[in-house]
């Protein structure tokens, strides 16, 4: 057998692997296998990973051909693209009914529904010779729904197959075709990665940016379809359907929520340009009517178009990749640009979408951390809704595929209502199905979140405040970013402290929200503290204090429990001293 790693030369002139790829492919071929499921954050390079495995296979005649299964028109092109780049021809314009490539190429990249469409000429495809089977985004084949039968069907007898995934979970029940499940003590089945690369550790290698997490709160005004008005504020203790009602209020184009956003954005990355002059940013919108609207507000605010991307544009491919090799602003989608489509120049987003899912969310936050050098950060702007606060909350958390799971995710659609609506048309206006007329929607600055820990105090629009924070340079080291962060927050405390004692007349009696907030300002001071302390990172201490303390995570905790928390990191203190 030839050595694991042959002259470099045959893997084309691409570049050396990073330290993570090197060790998965030794891993890969410490023992022969047939399936290997790779678990990599967005960004961290899970193509050049696979390329580079497909073409040792190749060398070592282990196979013969390659098909490349992937979720979208244009990630077949990335792919092919890619794939020249090490010395592999691959084909992306195939079709079920051409049935046969010419031999130039040494595979053919397709979508999971051209698949689906001919499962039986893809199973006789694979059959004809030795073949490599790469899933990208590998969740798509979920067994409950149709495309999983067929991947099922097609690839069951491939010489190898290697599944990739950023995020390889679903919010519904049904086993990935080719994933292995290991039982754990609680007896719930989850998905086993044969080598995984977390978004922690990436961040800790410099491979993918950090976040920060732009948290905007506000006003909401509705009239329903019975007549009746009603109010909400995000960012204050609703209920699930005031929530709901509010957020949609929130992202209507007729109000004002959503302009005041999108011009904080573009405030943010004006100042990401100093450092970053070709840096870009995007809204992910929930359907093709507020896409077109967000671009217009855009073209208002700046001056100048934005790329719009809908899925049913036959050019949306072409305008991907003109998007990510110009130096333009502003860039609208739907869910075109929502997965695995590679524009590393993009550091600030704006998620504009009530789609609320985990899996959604990270697969769109992965959009914005694909790091191209040291100090890089992101920005995403979103409404400061529960739901998105612990999704950014957890970020640095694995998951894993959880079967036997007796509920689904209540927030937001479920992944395979997705899958079909994603099928039928993906960025369906769905304008008709919000059962209310929305009548003033302002914003407010709310906090961020970085690092696990939330940081500023509510602002208005356009304040010194807000601007302290859309003002942190662009060009910063994690640990850099939250000093800053601490000192902002610092400097805004002292000042309310100062006009406080200013006033004469008795102070008003605080809003619940208003001591909520207060309460989590001094917990994210006393962390900040204790980590300067201990060395642990920001993120660590809050787990350690949830573990402690229990509770949810601090966007959920209520007031007695960020008190909780307080009196326990005071303790800690208390006990060092």
């Amino acid at each position: 057998m030839p050595p694991a790693f042959p002259e470099r030369a045959a893997w084309g002139t691409a570049g050396s692997l990073r330290a993570w790829q090197q060790q998965a492919l030794e891993l890969y071929f410490q023992e022969p296998r047939r399936d290997f499921l790779t678990v990599a954050t967005p960004g961290a390079g899970k193509t050049t990973f696979a390329l580079r495995l497909a073409r040792e296979l190749l060398d070592r005649r282990a196979i013969q051909g390659i098909t490349v299964v992937c979720p979208t028109e244009h990630l077949k092109r990335q792919w092919a693209e890619s794939a020249a780049r090490v010395g592999i021809r691959i084909d992306p314009e195939f079709t079920n009914a051409q049935g046969k490539t010419a031999k130039d190429f040494h595979g053919v990249a397709v979508t999971y529904a051209t698949v689906a469409a001919r499962p039986a000429l893809h199973r006789n495809r694979t059959e004809a010779r030795k073949t490599l089977i790469v899933m990208d985004e590998v969740h798509h084949a979920g067994d409950g729904l149709s495309w999983g039968d067929a991947v099922r069907e097609a690839f069951e007898p491939a010489t190898r197959r290697l599944a990739l995934s950023g995020t390889p979970f679903r919010t519904d029940i049904n086993p990935i075709p080719f994933v292995e499940y290991e039982e754990g003590p609680d007896g719930i089945r989850r998905s086993h990665a044969d080598y995984t690369y977390g978004y922690g550790p990436a961040l800790a290698d410099g491979v993918v940016r950090p976040v920060m997490f732009m948290a905007y709160a506000g006003e909401m005004r509705w009239r329903t379809r019975a007549g009746d008005e009603l109010t909400a504020t995000l960012g204050q203790p609703l209920t699930q359907d005031q929530t709901s009602q509010a957020w949609r209020a929130a992202l209507d184009p007729k109000g004002d929520w959503i302009r005041q956003v999108i011009q904080a954005a573009d405030k943010r990355l004006t100042e990401i340009r100093k450092v970053m002059p070709d840096a870009g940013a995007m809204v992910i919108a929930t359907d093709h009517e507020a896409a077109r609207a967000y671009a217009k507000m855009i073209r208002g605010i700046t001056g100048q178009g934005a790329t719009i991307v809908l899925s049913d544009d036959p050019g949306a491919s072409k305008k991907i990749k003109k998007f990510g090799e110009s130096d333009d602003r502003w860039l609208c989608a739907v869910r075109m640009v929502s997965e695995g489509v590679d524009i590393p120049r993009l550091a600030v987003g704006v998620y504009a979408t009530s789609t609320a899912t985990p899996l959604f969310f990270a697969q769109a936050i992965g959009r914005f951390v694909r790091a191209r050098k040291r100090g890089e950060t992101a920005s995403v702007f979103l409404p400061s809704v529960p739901t998105l606060m612990g999704h950014a909350a957890e970020l640095e958390r694995e998951r894993d595929h959880v079967l036997d799971r007796k509920q689904r995710e209540q927030d937001g659609l479920d992944d395979e209502a997705l899958e079909q609506a994603n099928r039928k048309n993906d960025g369906a206006d769905l304008s008709e199905e919000i059962p209310f007329e929305t009548m003033e929607a302002s914003a407010t600055f709310d906090r961020v979140l970085f690092d696990g820990g939330e940081f500023g105090l509510q602002a208005e629009i356009g304040s010194a405040e807000e601007e302290d924070f859309l003002g942190i340079p662009g060009l910063l080291e994690p640990d850099q970013v939250a000093k800053l962060l601490r000192q902002r927050q610092a400097s805004q405390l002292a000042a309310q402290r100062k006009r406080a004692a200013r006033e004469e007349e008795p102070a008003k009696s605080t809003t619940a929200a208003e001591d909520l907030h207060a309460l989590r300002a001094e917990l994210n001071g006393l962390v900040g503290a204790w980590s300067h302390r201990t060395g642990k990172p920001h993120g660590v201490v809050h787990t350690e204090l949830r573990q402690a303390c229990g509770g949810p995570a601090i966007p959920q905790a209520t007031a007695a429990q960020v008190k909780s928390r307080i009196d326990k990191v005071r303790e800690w203190a208390s006990r060092r001293s």
